[in-house]
C-alpha cells in the first residue's frame, strides 16, 4: 500500500524518488517496507496492472530510470488497502509476546531484569520521538498528522514501558505464576521448578 499510495501521489514518479521518499519518512521501521525491495516491489505492481511504465530514460551512464503511474486498477486497489487498514484493526506479530508466553523458563532474576532492559530501551526511544515531535522537522516542515502519529507511537511506547517495570516488580516479588487452584495440577509439572519457594517466602 506505501508504495502504491506514493506513486498516486507523486505521479509521475520513477523508483528513486519513491525510494527517496519512503527513507525521509523511516517507513523502513515502522511500514515493513525494506528500500531494497522498492524496486522490485514497483516492477511487480506494474506486471500486476496497478503501475503503467510511463518511460524509461538513461543518463550517461547511471542506471536507467522507468517512471510510473497507477492505472485505474491501482487506483481502486490502493482504495482498497486503504479503508481496509483504517477500518479494521490488525494486531503485528510481536516475538517478545511468543516468548514472554515461556515466562517460567527463565528464571526470576533474569526475567525481572530483562524486562527492566526491555523498559529502559523503550524509554531511550520515547526520548527520541519526543525530541523529534519538539523539533522544528516535525512541526514546520511536516504535513500535521505527522505529529500525531509520533503522538500514537509515543503513547503505546509509554503503556510498554510503563507494562514492563510493573510486571518486573510482581515477579521480584515471588508471586506464582499460576492460580492456586492449578498449583499440583496434572499437566502443569513444568511449572513447578519455578514456582516461589514459600518456606523461604514464610521465614
Amino acid at each position: 500500500m506505501m508504495i502504491l499510495g506514493l506513486v498516486r501521489w507523486m505521479q509521475p514518479v520513477h523508483g528513486y524518488d519513491v525510494r527517496r521518499e519512503l527513507l525521509s519518512w523511516s517507513a523502513d521501521k515502522w511500514a515493513n517496507v525494506q528500500p531494497g525491495s522498492i524496486y522490485h516491489a514497483l516492477r511487480k505492481l506494474a506486471d500486476e496492472g496497478l503501475l503503467r511504465a510511463v518511460s524509461t530514460e538513461q543518463v550517461g551512464a547511471r542506471p536507467a530510470r522507468t517512471t510510473y503511474e497507477v492505472t485505474p486498477k491501482g487506483e481502486d486497489e490502493f482504495e482498497t488497502l486503504l479503508r481496509a487498514q483504517w477500518w479494521q484493526l490488525h494486531e503485528p506479530p510481536d516475538p517478545f509476546v511468543a516468548a514472554f508466553s515461556f515466562l517460567p523458563a527463565m528464571p526470576r532474576d533474569e526475567a525481572a531484569a530483562a524486562l527492566r532492559n526491555r523498559a529502559n530501551l523503550i524509554r531511550a526511544g520515547i526520548e527520541s520521538m519526543r525530541a523529534s515531535l519538539d523539533s522544528d522537522w516535525v512541526r514546520n516542515r511536516k504535513p500535521v498528522h505527522v505529529g500525531w502519529m509520533f503522538e500514537l507511537w509515543l503513547a503505546r511506547g509509554e503503556a510498554d514501558m510503563a507494562w514492563c517495570e510493573r510486571i518486573a516488580e510482581r515477579i521480584e516479588s515471588g508471586v506464582s505464576y499460576l492460580p492456586a487452584e492449578l498449583e499440583g495440577a496434572e499437566g502443569w509439572s513444568g511449572w513447578e521448578d519455578r514456582l516461589p519457594d514459600r518456606t523461604a517466602n514464610a521465614e
